[in-house]
């Protein structure tokens, strides 16, 4: 049955055809990918799918009581509001009693019971119980911390908000915009999984082709305002595009020679046809017509890297170092020698710490203990850094080119706006603040400054967020021919696999492995992450002003202790813990039952005092209870 239907859409920007006559069905268990380069229109059109624009002509439908919901590409604020606010605000107006029911109850003996009373019986009205239990399911499967504030949260795990925000609806029709971005690989196979068991009609747009492949079973493309779609994987579909451009390279040519031999014709003149073939003459204005109307291919960004001098030998050495951040270990007794063209990969889990790593390896940050030996001659060009350095306010030429119209790339003299069009910006565009530009204009942009300047050590911290599949192509074709020293931090297994040599594998506990081979090749070997519980990303950055919560710290230091052997004693309290968890819950049922009758709270003040501070104290017997048994578990 349809869900959503697009008929004959059109939408225009100005004079800019953004969709051209877009037809587009969805039904439940439809698992579409849309693709098409940065500026196609992608964004827009899940805008016309969720209905929040309105097209200029065709018509869109969509089943009445179907329920929609979409992921943004960009990251929600760092507001002051909880992550469980957040994600109830999935729910509009039952999230908002939901909110307020659970910092009501958080208030513990300071409630007031007046209030409390009426959330509970508006909740009771609208079901709210039910969907309670929705949201808590949603922050327990993606791990996330209830009552932090997401100002105090990374963007890895706002983006997990994001994420619980949409999937809390359990929507009919879910449209997600770039899901990956800046999501760790556990978090990423996670979502894989979950988007495996989804029913309804799923569209995403996503630069991550193993993620493309691992969940779509049909490929829609959106090219010069024209959407083709593929049944079929993302795979079969690179097989079939390359089929249609060539064909379609075929007839453009077969066309413009026939049209240059009628205009050959047609300058003849009158001494040499004394009669003019006015059906000929039709046909020709037809034909310049048609050529007119035709929307040539975006294309293809070119840009290189200029190699500097070559490095000594040896890039850098560490050894022995150590490394913690506010009581948390995050390098522990490593050492390795990196040498002049290596290319390594750093993957792990957000917030564990790899931007530190980097820095540490760069001497840019000096460890707790141990020595690090930078090499000479190093010319680094470090992608992360720019991010900060791009001025919002002003434009790719201020930024980029440092407001002049020429600059010297490779030895070579280049126009500003001849060099900015090889990273696929319009002469319109390069005049366009830099806070106007799209995600991947911005991480184009960062490129074109990274390139401006000669390297031998080329430091890629997430460069593949925001860009089309195409740049991203061709960015590893340029890494790959790169005769410098790589270090790459990238959640994107693909882009690893062809990208690094070797990588270094960050668990969590300060250890680092060292494994030959790309990201693939570290799987297929049995290596897995494994995922952890939220923390604020200090690790990554040691100089932010947020620190891990608390479970987290927990966990890190209970693996820094070595497994031992359980006492009798010990083994007795761990076997009889999980009936005593099971009747804690049971307690707890029983009194949450009672407390959600909406006769509860007329009974006397005492006895309704008295099985509040019973709930409270059953909640918080089952916490340490579940908290012992994971210890002695561990």
């Amino acid at each position: 049955m349809s869900l959503l239907r697009l008929d004959q859409v059109e939408l225009h920007f100005g004079t800019h055809v953004i969709l051209d006559k877009i037809s587009l069905n969805l039904e439940a268990g439809d698992r579409l990918g849309l693709l098409g380069r940065n500026g196609a229109g992608k964004s827009t059109l899940f805008k016309v799918l969720s209905g929040e624009i309105k097209p200029d002509d065709g018509e869109r439908w969509i089943t009445p009581s179907a329920r929609l919901a979409r992921l943004e590409q960009e990251l929600p604020g760092a507001e002051d509001l909880t992550v469980y606010d957040s994600i109830a605000s999935g729910l509009a107006n039952v999230g908002k009693l939901l909110a307020r029911y659970h910092h009501l109850i958080d208030q513990g003996m300071d409630v007031d019971m007046d209030e409390l009373a009426d959330v509970q019986q508006a909740l009771e009205a609208e079901n709210g119980w039910e969907l309670q239990q929705r949201v808590e399911t949603v922050i327990s499967q993606l791990n996330l911390p209830a009552d932090t504030p997401l100002k105090a949260l990374s963007g890895g795990w706002r983006r997990r908000v994001s994420l619980g925000r949409a999937l809390v609806t359990q929507p009919d029709i879910l449209l997600l915009d770039e899901p990956t971005n800046h999501l760790d690989i556990p978090t990423i196979e996670w979502l894989e999984e979950q988007l495996a068991s989804y029913r309804g009609a799923l569209v995403l747009i996503t630069h991550d082709r193993r993620f493309l492949q691992n969940v779509v079973s049909s490929i829609a493309e959106l090219e010069r305002g024209h959407l083709s779609v593929w049944q079929g994987d993302y795979r079969g579909f690179l097989d079939f595009r390359a089929h249609e451009l060539a064909a379609e390279e075929r007839a453009n040519a077969l066309f413009d020679k026939k049209l240059a031999q009628e205009e050959v014709w047609i300058r003849q003149g009158i001494k040499a046809r004394r009669t003019r073939n006015e059906g000929r003459v039709r046909a020709l204005e037809a034909l310049r017509q048609q050529r007119a109307q035709r929307r040539d291919r975006t294309g293809r960004a070119s840009f290189d890297i200029e190699d500097a001098s070559k490095s000594g030998k040896v890039v850098t050495e560490v050894e022995g170092i150590n490394f913690s951040y506010d009581g948390r270990p995050i390098v522990r007794n490593f050492s390795t020698v990196i040498q002049r063209g290596d290319r390594i990969g750093i993957v792990g889990r957000n917030g564990i710490g790899k931007t530190t790593l980097v820095k540490l390896l760069l001497g840019e940050l000096a460890p707790d203990s141990g020595v690090v030996k930078v090499g000479t001659k190093l010319e680094v060009a470090y992608s992360d850094q720019l991010r900060g350095h791009l001025n919002p306010e002003a434009n790719l030429i201020d930024n980029v080119c440092g407001g002049q119209d020429f600059i010297e790339v490779n030895g070579k003299r280049r126009h500003a706006i001849s060099y900015l069009g090889d990273f696929l910006f319009t002469p319109d565009r390069v005049r366009t603040p830099v806070k106007a530009l799209s995600g991947g204009e911005r991480n184009r942009a960062i490129l074109a400054k990274l390139f401006t300047k000669p390297a031998n050590l080329l430091v890629l911290d997430e460069p593949t967020n925001d860009l089309d599949i195409e740049t991203l192509e061709l960015l590893e074709e340029i890494l790959m021919d790169f005769q410098g020293t790589l270090l790459l931090v990238s959640h994107d297994r693909d882009f690893m696999d062809r990208c690094v040599t070797s990588l270094l594998v960050m668990q969590g506990d300060g250890s680092i492995d060292e494994q030959a081979g790309g990201y693939s090749d570290w799987e297929a070997r049995g290596g897995r992450l494994v995922a952890e519980g939220a923390t604020s990303g200090a690790g990554d950055n040691v100089t932010s002003t947020t620190t891990s919560t608390a479970s987290t710290e927990s966990s890190v230091q209970k693996a820094e202790s070595p497994k031992r052997k359980l006492s009798y004693k010990e083994q007795r309290e761990l076997d009889a813990l999980p009936q005593q968890m099971e009747d804690l819950e049971a307690k707890q049922a029983a009194l949450e039952a009672e407390i959600a009758d909406p006769s509860f709270y007329s009974q006397d003040q005492e006895v309704v005092t008295e099985r509040l501070a019973e709930l409270a104290k059953a909640t918080e017997a089952l916490d340490a209870a579940l908290e012992r048994w994971t210890e002695l578990e561990g």
